[in-house]
């Protein structure tokens, strides 16, 4: 893995961590097997719709939420178990949950944010693997507005650690001309 270091942070990345092979045969299994919602976020006392479907998934019923909405928990499926086993092989790092976002096409988007939601803790861990369509993930710095990016393909693996959700926010843009969707799932562990 290609160790990124950044003020505030740092991350991990590998680009081919699935290869394209398993990844495509992944992104099938995954689009028919999570139980993808649509749901609702409250941003400025006003609901919207989220821009792209989700799922969590999460070992002895953990609960996660973000915006002032709680997500429904769904026990781990064995696509997903196989996954985190291979992520906790390759990085040594343990995680107890995923968020599963699901972007139709460049209409679909998660606007600047960090996670950083208590339940997380103090420097979380989140380990990214994306599959399907290659979309470029944006970070910026809170205090010095320095900007990141990295082309998340599909089989690509970036984990991100430190101050990073303390100090940066990140999002993954509108972009219209994308036309295919991707699948992102983010590891994470949720605190007692």
């Amino acid at each position: 893995m290609e160790k990124i270091n950044f003020q505030n942070g740092w991350g991990l990345f590998d680009a081919n961590f699935i290869s394209q092979e398993e990844g495509n045969m992944l992104f099938d299994e995954l689009l028919q097997e999570i139980i993808w919602q649509s749901g609702e976020i409250s941003l400025f006392g006003k609901t919207y719709p989220v821009p792209r479907l989700e799922a969590f998934y999460a070992a002895n019923n953990k609960s996660y939420g973000y915006s002032g909405k709680r997500l429904k928990t769904l026990p781990f499926n064995t696509i997903l178990l196989k996954i985190k086993e291979k992520i906790e092989t390759h990085s040594n790092y343990t995680f107890n949950s995923v968020l599963c976002n699901l972007y139709r096409d460049g209409n679909d988007s998660n606007g600047w944010h960090a996670d950083n939601e208590r339940e997380l803790g103090p420097q979380p861990i989140i380990a990214s693997v994306s599959l399907g369509c290659m979309r470029i993930f944006e970070m910026k710095h809170n205090q010095t507005n320095q900007k990141l990016r990295f082309e998340l393909n599909s089989g690509s693996l970036l984990i991100l650690g430190g101050e990073t959700q303390e100090y940066w926010k990140h999002q993954i843009a509108k972009k219209k001309s994308i036309t295919t969707p991707r699948i992102n799932l983010t590891f994470r562990t949720i605190l007692d």
